[in-house]
């Protein structure tokens, strides 16, 4: 089980987390050995150690047929299984943040590939996706909005990306709070940053996906956006740590300690300016999420404060 904790001085501006949950292979880890789990059994039980998780199941939901939204069964069963103080970091559905159909689409949606979405950036789209989120109530943090690389084809530019965010964000209901994640190195920049400032959304550090290193954006950049911000550990070839591990994710296979040094001093550099940073962490990254947070609650407690 996961013995390191977070230090005191960090905890109001911390949150750790992973990305999903229902991994039989966390026995030992998060979950009791021996234990048979069914699947809504695997929350509860997580929540005991974590404050935080990252749900992207609803990520998946550009569909040429229709948009697929959560199942508000689901949204309720996910708040009944954690306690009042747990916090859910969302992604938005990818029907908000893809330009166009994937280009690779599977065979039987081979006629939509690379077809423009019509749903891109559409506020009415997002009001009905928080809808569906209304059981989780306090327990639902930001709302990460993912988006692709976005080649000149997809988005003339990045000023013109940012004119048609701005347009979309000041739609939006400003009861939630919003997070932007973009896979497009050549966004980085301060024109980007301000513009999430103004909107009042926080930025989402991406380890992995061909992004630069967490910390060298944190350096270069010091991000001044809102009141807080994510960092994803993801690592880089799915397929590859898939194939060394089989899937089976409970030990540390491909350690990255620089990745999780960084996390750790963006972590810390935020807690001294009162900024909250979520930090959501992939089996992908290392071999075992749970492992991964066992060596960033390590690191954090090297310093004597955050």
């Amino acid at each position: 089980m996961i013995t390191a904790r977070i230090p005191e001085e960090c905890g109001p501006y911390l949150r750790v987390g992973t990305c999903s949950w229902k991994f039989d292979s966390w026995k030992g880890l998060l979950y009791e050995s021996g234990k048979r789990y069914r699947p809504q059994d695997y929350l509860r039980d997580y929540a005991k150690h974590l404050n935080s998780v990252e749900v992207d199941q609803w990520f998946w939901s550009l569909f040429p047929e229709k948009v697929r939204l959560p199942d508000v069964r689901t949204v309720r069963q996910y708040a009944e299984s954690v306690p009042d103080d747990f916090v859910f970091t969302v992604k938005a559905p990818n029907a908000l943040t893809l330009t166009h159909f994937y280009s690779k689409q599977p065979a039987v949606y081979a006629a939509s590939a690379g077809a423009p979405n019509s749903h891109f950036l559409d506020a009415a789209l997002l009001e009905s996706f928080l809808e569906r989120l209304a059981p989780l109530g306090r327990k639902l943090g930001p709302i990460m909005l993912q988006f692709e690389y976005l080649n000149r084809t997809k988005m003339p530019s990045r000023d013109m990306f940012l004119e048609r965010f701005q347009a979309f964000i000041s739609r939006a209901p400003r009861e939630f709070r919003y997070a932007v994640e973009t896979r497009n190195p050549n966004y980085l920049s301060p024109p980007f940053f301000r513009a999430l400032k103004d909107c009042g959304c926080g930025h989402v550090y991406i380890e992995g996906y061909y992004m630069p290193p967490i910390g060298g954006i944190f350096d270069r950049f010091a991000p001044d956006t809102a009141d807080f911000s994510i960092i994803r550990l993801h690592g880089g070839d799915r397929q590859q740590i898939e194939q060394d591990t089989g899937e089976v994710w409970d030990r540390l296979i491909s350690p990255k300690p620089e990745s999780v040094r960084a996390a750790a001093r963006i972590v810390r550099a935020n807690a001294r300016r009162r900024i909250l940073t979520y930090v959501n962490v992939n089996n992908h990254l290392e071999g075992s999420a749970p492992l991964t947070i066992q060596r960033l609650f390590e690191a954090l407690a090297d310093e004597k404060s955050c």
